[in-house]
């Protein structure tokens, strides 16, 4: 991060959300001690332990002027329940959903708390198994060039951040004017999400680029829609960045306003202090592109002339990610298609399918999706 920027300002609490919340063992317990166990890699065959989460807040200290540094906030979430999830947001939705339903049947065991702080960060190749299993279902079950697709993700630093667990010593080694580097050594072993913007011309020879727009024009049907996205995919294309988030339902939904902050600061920066003409034209976005899920209702086979009370309960679409309800209202034009690897079991979801979405967004409306997201989080 070029010299002279600041921090955003500290991040106060959780709010209820946190309570649906879920936490990885492995992840918290390198909050509490040098824990070297890694995350989970995409083929592995079970998942980590892991808990809903509550916060308590920031220190002081988060007031005083600090050296320009990628992390934008701390915050100290309590692990109450223990849980299991290996999954993103947009894959484990409906898991997250019917937690509440077991409450009552855990209320009587006693909990263990763990304090664990989140931090900000440059990608590094560190970051690959950890940013590799949030990217795993990012094209459905489609084969492309995934490994591709990280290696991308992780080159680009000026532009992207990955969110970890933080811990006292890592904290200190940053203090002291050291890297941001975790001090286990293993990186990725507490990545909770991460958020980065491609741009389509500048990588439109790399493989999984090229992987990439062959699915999204194959999975849109329209005719009119399908025209306006191969224009920002092909004649458009230099100026048209790939905005990637996924993160995992364990990551704090407070969180996610500076996770935006933090990208589209770096790329207003970026289009000053990149060290070349070409590359700082690269960052000059005119539209963001975004490939996301949602959960939608299903039609009834036959329009039943009284509803349940169920049915009267249930919304048409579910936004797993909050954000993503904002950029389809703020979108130029948005398709959607079926989505193909295995859909969820929850009884809660039985009314639901899950679908992909993909959205243009124009660049003059991220500011307004910056104060709705504020908002909508504040709320």
């Amino acid at each position: 991060m070029p010299g002279g920027r600041r921090r955003p300002a500290p991040f106060l609490a959780f709010s209820p959300f946190a309570r649906s919340l879920i936490f990885s063992a492995s992840a918290a317990a390198a909050a509490s001690s040098a824990s070297t166990k890694p995350l989970p890699l995409p083929d592995d065959a079970t998942t980590p332990a892991a808990a809903a989460a509550a916060a308590s807040g920031t220190s002081g200290e988060d007031n005083m002027p600090r050296p320009p540094s990628k992390r934008a906030k701390r915050a100290e979430p309590s692990i109450e329940e223990d849980r299991s999830s290996s999954e993103s947001e947009e894959e484990s939705f409906s898991n997250s959903e019917s937690d509440g339903d077991n409450s009552g049947e855990e209320s009587s065991q006693e909990l263990d708390t763990v304090q664990a702080d989140f931090a900000f960060f440059d990608p590094k190749e560190n970051d690959f198994h950890g940013v590799r299993l949030l990217l795993k279902t990012y094209l459905d079950s489609k084969p492309w060039d995934l490994t591709g697709f990280v290696d991308l993700v992780l080159a680009q630093t000026t532009v992207g951040t990955v969110v970890k667990l933080a811990d006292d010593e890592e904290e200190q080694e940053e203090g002291n004017g050291g890297d941001k580097t975790n001090a286990s050594g293993n990186d990725d072993e507490d990545l909770f999400g991460l958020i980065s913007v491609l741009n389509l011309g500048r990588y439109a020879e790399q493989r999984c680029i090229k992987d990439l727009k062959e699915y999204l024009l194959s999975v849109c049907s329209d005719k009119d829609t399908k025209k306006q996205l191969k224009s920002l995919l092909e004649e458009k294309a230099s100026s048209v960045g790939l905005l990637v988030c996924r993160r995992f339902v364990n990551f704090p939904y407070e969180l996610v306003p500076k996770l935006y902050d933090s990208l589209f600061d770096e790329v207003s920066w970026a289009t000053e202090d990149e060290p070349t003409q070409e590359l700082r034209d690269s960052f000059r976005f005119k539209h963001y592109l975004l490939l996301v899920r949602m959960l939608e209702r299903k039609t009834p086979a036959k329009h039943k002339a009284k509803k349940s009370k169920d049915d009267d309960d249930d919304e048409p679409i579910i936004y797993p990610k909050l954000e993503d309800e904002i950029f389809k209202e703020l979108s130029s034009w948005s398709f959607t298609f079926p989505i193909r690897s295995e859909q969820s079991s929850q009884q809660e979801m039985k009314n639901y399918k899950e679908m992909g979405l993909v959205m243009a967004v124009k660049a003059e409306a991220i500011p307004k999706f910056r104060k709705k997201l504020e908002a909508l989080v504040s709320e």
